[in-house]
């Protein structure tokens, strides 16, 4: 059995995506929390494995060669995790290359717009003083729904996001995806993105994944603190 992949954790969507793949893959991982409300994400030791200040971040003792490697950004690790184990990255080069659009899809697209949306309906009229910009609140609003509205249409002729298998594409937007209701959307009218959810959200792994560390996800809108150091300028 190798050794355990170092995960650099907090249970956010970012950071769903990657227990997730790690749950679906079989790989064993031990976490270390990154409280993002507290600060742990500008510690120098985290800057050194994630200099962006972002988590979730890896390190694999048994990278390339067999030399430990340590990766940042939640889309580059699902395509290592993806191409370590031969495992959710699509099984021809066509549905790799779908893969990989609908991954960055969601990395350019659904994860900046749906987390800006939770910040301008959710966070921002929690500050002090109150932030409350209707203009924000409708542009991101309007843009995650045009964006489910894409993936809806692309559901309604896949079973999966690339196509008819499970892919790391799917792992990556649902933690975005199932949180559409703080995203001020609806599904009335997106039944395949909800038929897609559902299946989805039924499997172990994902299921194991999102609950991982679960009881510390805070209320940013009652913590002054954590606000300061998320919101604050660094």
């Amino acid at each position: 059995m190798s050794d355990p992949i170092d995960l650099y954790y907090w249970p956010t969507p970012n950071g769903w995506k990657i227990t997730i793949a790690l749950e679906e893959m079989g790989l064993p991982y031990r976490v270390h929390l990154i409280n993002i409300g507290a600060g742990d994400q500008f510690a120098p030791d985290f800057l050194k494995i994630a200099p962006n200040n972002r988590m979730p971040a890896i390190t694999d003792p048994d990278g390339p060669d067999g030399a430990p490697v340590s990766i940042f950004e939640s889309g580059a690790i699902l395509q290592y995790l993806a191409r370590k184990t031969g495992q959710f990255g699509g099984p021809t080069e066509r549905d790799r290359i779908a893969v990989d659009q609908w991954l960055m899809w969601q990395m350019g697209g659904v994860g900046p717009m749906a987390g800006q949306a939770h910040h301008f309906l959710k966070y921002a009229p929690a500050l002090e003083p109150p932030q409350d910009l209707p203009y924000a609140k409708d542009r991101y609003r309007n843009e995650v729904a045009r964006l489910y509205g894409v993936l809806d249409r692309q559901l309604a002729g896949n079973r999966y996001v690339a196509g008819d298998f499970y892919s790391i594409a799917d792992m990556a937007i649902w933690p975005w995806a199932c949180l559409w209701e703080g995203q001020a959307q609806t599904l009335e009218d997106k039944p395949h993105m909800q038929r897609w959810l559902d299946e989805v959200g039924a499997r172990e792994a994902v299921q194991r994944g999102r609950a991982v560390a679960a009881d510390q996800r805070q209320n940013v809108q009652d913590d002054r603190k954590a606000q300061e150091v998320l919101f604050g300028k660094r």
